[in-house]
């Protein structure tokens, strides 16, 4: 059984009775994507500060909702990966870790074999979530 560092470290806080200031998962990923700018568009036109895909931005979102407002973009965030978490679950028979979630977001076609620089990406969204 694979056990990701998330994992530990959570474990190991929780374990020392030490306080954990930490980001939920979705400010984690406003941070890493963009820096928490909600007009920010990335080379292939994401958008909002989650740098969503146009393409999904449109088939997750119920309407043209503004993207700059981060509260409908994180609803359509969310909506997007309640299908690839789903997935995910349905196959491995267990939930995301915190490492795997930033994969399914970033490169879900890599989630078995990641390449290097979404590792590293993956590694600085854990390190959000799990830094004193």
């Amino acid at each position: 059984m694979k056990i990701s560092l998330c994992t530990v470290a959570v474990g190991l806080v929780f374990a020392l009775g030490t306080e954990l200031h930490a980001m939920d998962r979705w400010s984690a990923l406003s941070q890493i994507e963009s820096g928490d700018d909600d007009h920010a568009v990335g080379p292939v036109g994401e958008v909002s500060r989650y740098q969503i895909r146009p393409e999904l931005w449109r088939h997750y979102s119920p309407t043209k909702d503004d993207w700059t407002n981060p509260t409908k973009a994180l609803a359509v965030a969310r909506r997007a990966m309640k299908e690839r978490c789903a997935a995910f679950e349905r196959a491995m028979h267990r939930p995301p870790t915190d490492s795997e979630f930033y994969i399914l977001w970033n490169a879900p076609a890599q989630i078995d074999r990641p390449g290097k620089a979404v590792l590293a990406r993956a590694e600085r969204f854990c390190h959000l979530i799990n830094r004193k």
